[in-house]
């Protein structure tokens, strides 16, 4: 029977408990406040390099094509040009996309993802919905038609109006959200969700299949009641092998929306938001001591030396790097398993150190992750973070890895663990500073 003293969602915000979830919008101080259109940043009009673009290109030279599936458009061809894998697909049915009219519980967007893609399928729309990290530019958003003669990707300049808001830290960015949703996935109110959000608040609006073990969450259901909307925590939702049975699954690639895969997206949507907003702070603070000639620091000085005086800068290196390690991540309730095979695929990407291990190894027992380093320390958009910023970020997570931070925030990694993420990253991270040794504290 549903369990009635489960979490309201409209009643935790109608009572300003947001921060309850550990996650909500950004503070001011967490925020991006400088334009888009700032001349150090100028998003979306320099030159591309994400994979996106990079396939936009070769498409146009003929030295790629793409091929047109019947049932499924260009899905499975898009997937394989940009390497995201199939094991990887998640399905949410709340109306929160341009093409919303044909999303709902029985008709979910189908999302895929890689570390720096991520691909929308919506059975019977008219488009492929894509977002691609771009080491430079950010988070760059394209659409592409599924009908047969399809001329490439295109840039909806529509984007921006839901992907730039608090919950992206005010860059162009992706976010995940726990909605409570009626019938026809129309969503009351939403959340945004990342790892540090209880489980119990987690997935409305969302097909999750795997066992969730006993822990309660508010996934696979709708709100019944308009005069009193909320999402009732109910056993007959919780460990679904799969989505057969729920809806229609013709057309689909797999019949899972696997919760592995879910969780690692909760995480990497918010960790790309971070890495976007630290490598754009960075960027705009050099391009105004240039442009102020010298009064931001001291001629020659490096900019790394100001990083303890300016609270902007210092707090994104702080807020990266806390996430960076899953500081207040959300405890497990109980052993959780996907069961789409995303978790061996995901993990098969490596890369691993000489004693084989690798931080993409999921754990999913009491946390998400057997080492707590997030594994897009090895993305093209941290190599691409300003020097100056790489340098920060570096010297904080020695900090906190050597055991010199000694703050209770950062308790929960014990000294083996801090000593694998070390030789982890010291046999795997090329550009790694030569002063990450050996762990003794």
């Amino acid at each position: 029977m549903p369990n009635r003293a489960a979490i309201a969602r409209a009643a935790v915000i109608a009572c300003g408990l947001i921060a309850a979830t550990g996650a909500g919008a950004a503070t001011l101080a967490e925020r991006f406040s400088a334009s888009h259109r700032h001349p150090a940043i100028e998003y979306g009009t320099r030159i591309r390099t994400d994979r996106v673009a990079q396939l936009n290109a070769r498409l146009r030279t003929g030295e790629a094509t793409l091929s047109f599936d019947a049932r499924r458009g260009f899905l499975p061809t898009v997937l394989d040009a940009l390497d995201v894998p199939v094991e990887s697909q998640t399905l949410v049915f709340s109306k929160t996309s341009l093409q919303s009219d044909f999303i709902g519980p029985d008709n979910p967007r189908a999302l895929y993802f890689n570390d720096d893609v991520a691909v929308a399928w919506i059975r019977g729309a008219p488009a492929i919905e894509l977002a691609a990290l771009d080491p430079q530019q950010g988070v760059m958003f394209y659409a592409l038609s599924q009908r047969r003669r399809a001329r490439g990707f295109q840039r909806p300049r529509s984007c921006l109006e839901c992907h730039v808001s608090d919950e992206t830290l005010g860059v162009p960015g992706l976010a995940v959200g726990s909605a409570v949703i009626d019938p026809e996935g129309v969503p009351y109110v939403s959340i945004p969700v990342d790892q540090r959000t209880p489980i119990s608040s987690r997935w409305g609006g969302w097909y999750v299949t795997g066992s969730t073990g006993l822990g309660p969450h508010v996934g696979n259901t709708v709100a019944t009641d308009p005069d009193q909307p909320m999402l009732l925590e109910d056993e007959a939702n919780f460990n679904l092998p799969t989505v057969e049975g729920r809806f229609d699954t013709s057309g689909y690639l797999t019949p899972y929306s696997d919760i592995a895969a879910l969780m690692v997206l909760e995480h990497q949507t918010h960790m790309t938001n971070l890495l976007v907003r630290t490598g754009w702070e960075f960027r705009v603070a050099a391009h105004e001591h240039r442009a102020t000639r010298g009064l931001f620091r001291r001629p020659g000085a490096s900019l790394r030396m100001t990083v303890d005086e300016d609270d902007t800068l210092r707090e994104a290196v702080r807020a990266l790097v806390d996430y960076m390690v899953f500081v207040d991540e959300s405890p497990l309730t109980d052993r959780m398993l996907g069961t789409a095979g995303f978790e061996a695929a995901f993990e098969a990407r490596g890369p691993f150190d000489r004693r084989g291990r690798t931080l993409r190894e999921i754990d999913l027992d009491l946390r998400l992750f057997r080492y707590p380093c997030s594994y897009m320390v090895y993305t093209a958009a941290f190599d691409a973070l300003p020097a100056d910023a790489k340098d920060a970020v570096y010297r904080r997570l020695w900090q906190v890895l050597s055991g010199a931070d000694r703050d209770s925030r950062y308790e929960h990694l014990t000294r083996d663990d801090r000593r694998a993420i070390v030789e982890i990253l010291r046999d795997t991270k090329p550009d790694l500073p030569g002063y990450f040794g050996a762990v003794r504290r």
